[in-house]
Order: structure tokens, then C-alpha cells, then sequence
């Protein structure tokens, strides 16, 4: 056995004995450090199979942000985890279902690739030889050529996302003070000074 062999088999089981431990933590924190965990054996596989920019995505994107946002939404939200497995029944043919249809995926594109090792000659733009081109360069090559429209609406797609989530979760609070640029440009010298006239033994 090689050495890579040897590291895949290792990252492999590491992420698949933490991605069950997500599902069968009791603390959710816990769930939250396994889900990175595996993130990590993730990112690894990747760099075995010469995908050096996905590993840096899956580390920088997903453990970075996502799974760090999931820690402290976590953390800081005060949540009846109790409630909430109370109704994990009601969805289980749900997600029995999902299941199923990912399962059904799976088989088929392994499948498909055990009964017929030609389908992966067959591909309209193969992945090039290292030697040639870096994957970095490649996906680039492969992601702002072909694919440059759905890349800008996929942009445009999540913009409308974060404007639609900052929109519904804004609230405007009646009492406080707020500042309003508008009025204190548009204002002249009558309504900006107020000339009091005091008389003699008075005060203002």
C-alpha cells in the first residue's frame, strides 16, 4: 500500500465516522466541530486527487464562514433543542425519501462508471494534465469561458439573496432619534437659527 493510498484511506474514514457523529451528537456544538471535521478530511481528498483551489475553497468558504456562523448561531441563539426532536417523527418519510433519491444518484454515477469506464474518455472538456495546466488555471479557463453567464447569474442570484434576508430581518424602531440627512441639508438660515429677543432682567 502507498502512501496516498494509505492518506485517503485515512481521510476517508475520519470524514465518514464524522459526518456520522454530526447526525448522532446529542450537543449541537459538538455537531457544529464535527461538521468542520469534516470539512477538513474533505479538504484533503481533495488534495490527493490534485484539486488544490477546491481544498482551499471547502476550508475558506465552508470552514471559515459557514460552519463558524453555524458555531455562533448555535451558541448565542437560546434554543429548546428538546422541542425540536420532539417532532423528528413527522419528517422522517421525508427525509427516508431524500435519502432514497440520493442513494439512487449515487448508484447510478458509480454505476455508470463501473459498467462503462469508456463514459469518462467521452467528456466535452477534459480536465487537462497537470504538467500543461493547474487546476486553479484550468477551472479558471473552464469557469469564465464557457460558463461566464451562469456564473454572473448565479452573482446576481445570491445578491438578490443577502438584499432579501437584510430587508426581512431589518426593523425600524419608533423610539429612538434618527438622523435625517436630507432635512438637515435642505435646511436655510430662517429655520436653521432662531433669533430670540430677551428683555432686560429676563432670562432665556
Amino acid at each position: 500500500m502507498g502512501l496516498q493510498a494509505l492518506f485517503f484511506y485515512l481521510f476517508a474514514f475520519v470524514a465518514v465516522a464524522s459526518a456520522f457523529m454530526v447526525i448522532w451528537a446529542k450537543n449541537p456544538v459538538h455537531s457544529v466541530l464535527f461538521l468542520i471535521l469534516v470539512f477538513f478530511n474533505a479538504a484533503g481528498l481533495f488534495l490527493l486527487l490534485g484539486a488544490e483551489f477546491l481544498a482551499m475553497i471547502l476550508l475558506v468558504v465552508y470552514v471559515g464562514a459557514v460552519a463558524v456562523l453555524f458555531l455562533f448561531v448555535v451558541m448565542m441563539l437560546d434554543i429548546d433543542f428538546t422541542e425540536l426532536r420532539a417532532g423528528v417523527l413527522e419528517y422522517a418519510p421525508i427525509g427516508g425519501l431524500i435519502g432514497i433519491i440520493l442513494a439512487a444518484e449515487l448508484i447510478v454515477v458509480i454505476g455508470g462508471s463501473v459498467i462503462s469506464p469508456e463514459i469518462a474518455k467521452t467528456v466535452a472538456m477534459p480536465i487537462p494534465a497537470l504538467t500543461e495546466r493547474t487546476n486553479t488555471a484550468a477551472l479558471g479557463d473552464v469557469l469564465y469561458t464557457n460558463y461566464v453567464y451562469f456564473f454572473q447569474i448565479a452573482g446576481l442570484v445570491l445578491l438578490v439573496a443577502m438584499i432579501g434576508a437584510i430587508v426581512l430581518t431589518l426593523r425600524h424602531r419608533t423610539n429612538i432619534k434618527r438622523q435625517n440627512i436630507s432635512s438637515q441639508v435642505a435646511r436655510t438660515p430662517a429655520t436653521a437659527v432662531e433669533v430670540v429677543s430677551v428683555k432686560p432682567g429676563q432670562g432665556v
